[in-house]
């Protein structure tokens, strides 16, 4: 309102003047008290205000206020892929840190390790990618994979390829793989991605009990069939 009616009678405001004023109004506008404390709470978001205070006195304020908002959204993303990244386990018996229900754990237990649930939860933002190919890589020997993810209601674009990359690694393997609660959204991404193309219909469940009682039978095969052709080739060698 100033510029546009009253342009005039500011324009013989000497500019030292303006200065002052600018000044004044920004002195007053800091949190003092906070500043002189603001170490103590996040060391993190001192460096933050500090260097938007700087670039605010040396630079520009729009370059200020983009850095810090840019920074700060870095690290809040941070922080929350480290938090989502504890709903990534990868569990071959029973673990305490997963609820599991007695006949859960009685089939787990059952299995020996050959079986294997790849539980995920909460939201699968792109920065817990990384705990699900850390986990990915840390799968040792297994007949059966059960992907879990019931308690997931979003999985962004990168969390989806990793859990695609982990599906198509097992199954390149020769291992059987279940998914367990996949819809909505997820079901879609996973869709897209052309997961449901190399697992069969019978292998999505609803129900995490139904998909490890079936992961059970199906290693038990499997490890049957296996002696099996051990023992026959072991009598092939000793009648040649």
């Amino acid at each position: 309102m100033v510029v546009l009616w009253a342009a005039a009678l500011t324009s013989t405001i000497p500019m030292a003047v303006l200065a002052g004023i600018a000044l004044k109004v920004g002195i007053d506008i800091l949190d003092w008290s906070f500043l002189k404390r603001s170490h103590k709470v996040s060391l993190k978001g001192s460096l933050i205000i500090y260097g938007v205070l700087l670039l605010t006195v040396f630079v520009d304020l729009i370059v200020a206020v983009g850095v810090g908002v840019f920074i700060a959204n870095i690290l809040t993303i941070e922080r929350l892929s480290e938090l989502r990244a504890k709903g990534v386990k990868v569990i071959s018996d029973t673990d305490d840190s997963v609820v599991l229900n007695p006949e859960e754990k009685r089939l787990l237990d059952q299995a020996q390790g050959r079986v294997l649930l790849f539980y995920l939860s909460g939201p699968m933002i792109f920065g817990v990618s990384k705990a699900i190919a850390r986990q990915h890589n840390a799968v040792g020997e297994c007949d059966v994979v059960v992907m879990d993810l019931s308690d997931v209601p979003h999985m962004g674009v990168t969390a989806s390829s990793e859990v695609e990359n982990a599906i198509r690694d097992a199954v390149d393997k020769g291992r059987l793989v279940y998914i367990v609660g996949a819809a909505g959204k997820v079901k879609q991404r996973l869709e897209k991605l052309g997961v449901f193309q190399i697992i069969p219909p019978h292998h999505l469940f609803t129900n995490r009990t139904e998909a490890l009682q079936q992961a059970a039978i199906a290693a038990k095969a499997t490890k049957t069939s296996s002696s099996s052709e051990s023992d026959i080739d072991f009598s092939s060698t000793v009648q040649a």
